[in-house]
């Protein structure tokens, strides 16, 4: 039973509330959330995985922007999947739905959002973040990511690792809006870079651009197999 004003996620990391017995009970309920999303994605077909704030209101410019590439990934027959929220979320699920594709939405238990958004057609509510973060790369090609918050960061970051640990490849990552990410690619590169903590060829794993069309494009040829990332290309 979920207890008031908790999350599944929270009660399972509270290291005050350590209960063997408890806890191989939630080993089922992860399982079940394992078992659930794949069964329901499993034959979606190309995807590709939009993030974006949930902050971002109906009428700004990004949540437009985040529509326009919903419905032009759908008009290239990928589905298109997000967190299932409000914000650059909806935009991205009511872009595809509109225009006939797949509109996908992982939601998650969170003490501040509730449901999935209404321009979802499949949608999975998870508990656990790690089962739903699973299901975005396994069942995503790529990833475009609009401004957004620590969320949407960790989603970056997360698929950034991955290509760069070769635990996936052809994942074309594109940053749309290069005002607002200007910031964080410069620390990369005159910081991170320069102290030698990533090589120069990582920052080859990610596109910056303000172009829809590009980003869509880079989808495409990632489908078509005529790009590979940089870490796919590297030797054994």
């Amino acid at each position: 039973m979920r207890d008031e004003g908790t999350t599944a996620d929270e009660r399972l990391l509270d290291r005050g509330q350590l209960d063997t017995h408890t806890d191989m009970w939630r080993v089922l309920r992860i399982q079940s959330e394992f078992v659930e999303g794949f069964g329901a994605l499993a034959a979606i077909g190309p995807a590709i995985g939009v993030f974006g704030s949930a902050r971002t209101p109906a009428g700004h410019p990004e949540y437009a922007q985040a529509e326009q590439v919903g419905r032009r990934l759908a008009e290239e027959g990928f589905a298109v999947i997000t967190g299932g929220g409000p914000g650059a979320m909806e935009a991205a699920n009511k872009g595809a739905n509109e225009a006939g594709g797949l509109s996908v939405g992982l939601g998650i238990e969170l003490p501040f959002e509730t449901g999935l958004n209404q321009w979802v057609d499949k949608g999975i509510n998870f508990r656990y973040f790690f089962a739903r973060k699973t299901m975005f790369v396994k069942y995503s090609q790529g990833f475009v990511v609009l401004p957004g918050g620590l969320g949407t960061l960790d989603e970056l970051f997360e698929a950034l690792t991955l290509v760069q640990t070769q635990k996936v490849t052809s994942f074309p990552v594109v940053l749309l809006g290069s005002a607002y990410w200007q910031g964080l690619v410069g620390w990369l590169r005159d910081t991170v870079l320069q102290e030698g903590k990533i090589t120069a060829a990582d920052l080859d794993m990610f596109t910056v651009t303000d172009d829809v069309e590009l980003a869509v494009e880079l989808m495409v040829k990632a489908r078509q197999g005529r790009i590979k990332t940089p870490a796919a290309e590297r030797p054994e």
